[in-house]
């Protein structure tokens, strides 16, 4: 019976042990070293394998490739060994890694995987590994890194027959996609790559990803190959589109320097999740400033100072420019009724587009103070280092430190954190991430929480409530996430590389294109969806008409003696038109639900408005306690409406209950895209619902009690 033969690619950095290697495999004599003129030439070995379960004999022919640090064109080996793997025919890839410069090595690892081929590393020199006191989690890499991982000895021949069978094995299966991540912005344009090969049937010989990949990094040949087809013409736009887009988030124009830092954030990640030694000693400034930053002491109470300070200066330097802003759309409202009258119109204008509209604009400082914090942290790396800070606390909720990143876009908007999710490669992380993101307040939520904590608790302290709220709004989260574990989405998670990018100065291009992209958005709705909002509640606030109720009052305060008797009645004729409205109708019907929670209707109204945007919760309330003078707008004096028509327990569980109900329309249409079940889009509401009311009915009475 005929040998099955296999032919194996062996590549590896120079001095990786590659040589000594396919000597102890083969029992060849092969030259050992990589001076000029030794390793330049290909050499072959054969050696024979036989499979103990299928009793079949392989005989595997190992391709000794030069060795080289990357797949660039810089010298000889490195053309030598990229044109062989890009052209030649071969079953597998074998990648021979130094164990004690792991993370050097593994930037050759990231570019293996980008080739998309059959591979096994090969964890070379273990033995020399554990005597410098070096512990590598073989397994974990090859978790991590979507292909086995064999620690083996050439010095002691240690694995060399479990490299064999790995081989064998690895040869026998289907190809898999390999699991390297790269950066968002990055992930983004390979996707949009994807979709695009997939949506025109593109006869392709590698995987559409790969191809993406090869596209991005601009490879000659596979711009060579494609650039006489007809796809061309539409792919280059896409293609110039996405390298912009790549260049502005990474502050770099040379494609290859840009992938370098993705490599070496996949390599210094992976190094870091899988590697552990007896004693670490920082070698650089960038080891220096991590030794401290994810210290396992202290880099999370910094991470919670830094994100107390950021709340902080979202409330009080948001105050002054948020006062001028409404001070201007009270003063177009005063001059709308002077010039219009006191007619519908006027009405209309002043009382929906502007009080609505400008309760929510009002809050645009706060929102662009936040972002700028956020996007400030990201771009420097930091938030990088607290996803792996915080990896290890995460899997006691059932969560990967990944998921951190769709979590503290949450913290923007849920719009775009849904659609971040998909960086999670795992179904099971992904669907837990999704269904948790709604209890990490998006920036729509900052209006409802700045007015309460601004009326309750005053300016001084509203930064300290704005951080609490932050913080428990996630740990509600956290334990909803162990709850969907255990009970719901059970099974082993799915662990995979943190990427750890270099320190970088803040680009403030970069940071200028995320704050502005994301304020533009938060104008655009405030503009458009909550425009029609506040229009359709100024409607359904004033009609239908009553005018026989306002006859008799109007009789009354014509009649009053003082001009205080006078503003109490008309207060009170709004109460009762507002009451009668079809606002008021919807909220004494469902009035019953949030009873319980000390609601009135007013403020059932407003929650139940704010399922099409949280904002709206805000002008909701602008709109309905806009009683008396016309003059009397503003949110400080939507702030004494609310303390002279609100308890504090009250008002406690209205932040409650707005903290973790359901995410807006948008929010809930991209959820369902991302999760492909309306089943899913159902638990979302219901849950999310029931343990907003749950808390909010525990907040009401506990504080209550309390004061």
């Amino acid at each position: 019976m005929e040998k099955e033969k296999i032919k194996v690619a062996l590549v590896g950095q120079p001095n990786v042990g590659k040589s000594s290697l396919i000597n102890a495999i083969a029992n060849a004599k092969l030259h050992v070293g990589n001076f000029a003129g030794v390793t330049v030439d290909i050499s072959e070995v054969n050696t024979t394998y036989c499979d103990p379960e299928g009793c079949e004999e392989y005989e595997i022919t190992i391709v000794d490739l030069p060795g080289t640090y990357s797949l660039n064109d810089y010298s000889m080996e490195e053309r030598v060994t990229k044109e062989f793997l890009l052209n030649e025919a071969y079953d597998l890839i074998v990648n021979v890694v130094d164990s004690t410069h792991l993370q050097r090595n593994l930037l050759l690892t990231a570019e293996l995987l980008e080739l998309g081929r059959k591979m096994v590393v090969a964890l070379n020199m273990i033995d020399e590994a554990e005597k410098e006191g070096i512990e590598i989690d073989a397994g974990q890499l090859g978790v991590i890194l979507g292909v086995p991982v064999v620690p083996v000895s050439a010095k002691t021949k240690e694995g060399l027959e479990a490299l064999k069978q790995k081989m064998v094995e690895v040869y026998k299966k289907p190809q898999t996609e390999s699991k390297i991540i790269y950066s968002d912005f990055i992930e983004e344009e390979i996707d949009r790559l994807v979709a695009f090969f997939e949506e025109r049937h593109y006869p392709s010989d590698i995987p559409y990803r790969h191809l993406a990949i090869r596209l991005l990094k601009e490879d000659t040949q596979i711009y060579k190959r494609m650039h006489d087809e007809p796809i061309w013409i539409e792919l280059l736009p896409i293609l110039r589109e996405a390298l912009d887009h790549i260049y502005l988030h990474s502050g770099k124009k040379d494609i290859k320097e840009i992938f370098a830092d993705e490599h070496f954030a996949f390599a210094k990640g992976a190094k870091m999740e899988v590697i552990s030694t007896k004693q670490m000693r920082a070698k650089n400034f960038t080891q220096k400033i991590d030794n401290l930053l994810i210290n396992k002491y202290l880099g999370i109470p910094i991470f919670l100072f830094l994100m107390w300070g950021l709340f902080q200066l979202t409330f009080s330097l948001g105050q002054l420019p948020m006062d001028w802003i409404q001070a201007g759309f009270d003063w177009l409202a005063v001059e709308t009724h002077r010039v219009l009258g006191d007619t519908e119109l006027a009405s209309v204008i002043a009382d929906g587009v502007l009080g609505g509209v400008g309760a929510v604009v009002s809050f645009l400082p706060n929102i662009i103070i936040l972002f700028f914090g956020i996007a400030l942290l990201e771009t420097t790396g930091y938030m990088a280092r607290v996803s792996f800070l915080l990896d290890g606390f995460f899997h006691k909720f059932g969560l990967h430190g990944k998921s951190f990143v769709p979590l503290v876009t949450g913290f923007g908007c849920t719009v775009p954190a849904y659609m971040a999710a998909r960086t999670l490669k795992s179904r099971t992380d992904r669907l837990i991430t999704l269904f948790i993101l709604g209890f990490f307040s998006c920036s729509a939520r900052i209006p409802v929480y700045v007015l309460f904590a601004g009326a309750f608790f005053g300016a001084e302290h509203a930064g300290n409530i704005l951080f609490l709220i932050y913080i428990a709004g996630a740990l509600f989260g956290l334990m909803a996430a162990k709850v969907l574990r255990v009970f719901v989405f059970k099974g082993e998670d799915d662990p995979f590389v943190m990427e750890m990018p270099k320190y970088r100065l803040p680009s403030l291009k970069l940071i200028y294109h995320v704050v502005s992209g994301q304020s533009m958005d938060y104008l655009r709705k405030a503009g458009t969806f909550i425009l029609f909002a506040s229009v359709l509640v100024w409607f359904a606030s004033n009609y239908p008409k009553n005018p026989e109720l306002e006859k008799r009052f109007e009789a009354r305060i014509e009649q009053a003696a003082s001009p205080q008797e006078k503003a109490r009645l008309q207060g009170r004729l709004q109460e009762e038109l507002l009451a009668r409205s079809y606002l008021g109708q919807v909220g004494k019907a469902t009035q019953p639900f949030f009873a319980p929670l000390g609601f009135d209707w007013k403020l059932s109204v407003a929650l139940e408005a704010g399922l099409a945007a949280k904002e709206v919760v805000v002008s909701t309330l602008g709109v309905l306690y806009s009683l008396g003078d016309a003059t009397d707008k503003g949110i400080q004096a939507l702030q004494d409406q609310l303390k002279r028509h609100v308890t504090l327990p009250v008002a406690l569980a209205f932040i409650v209950f707005v903290m973790l109900y359901v995410p807006c329309f948008a929010a809930m249409a991209v959820f369902k895209q991302e999760t492909g079940s309306w089943a899913y889009l159902a638990y979302l509401f219901i849950g999310t619902t029931g343990v907003a009311w749950v808390f909010g009915f525990l907040t009401y009475n506990v504080v209550k009690l309390l004061v």
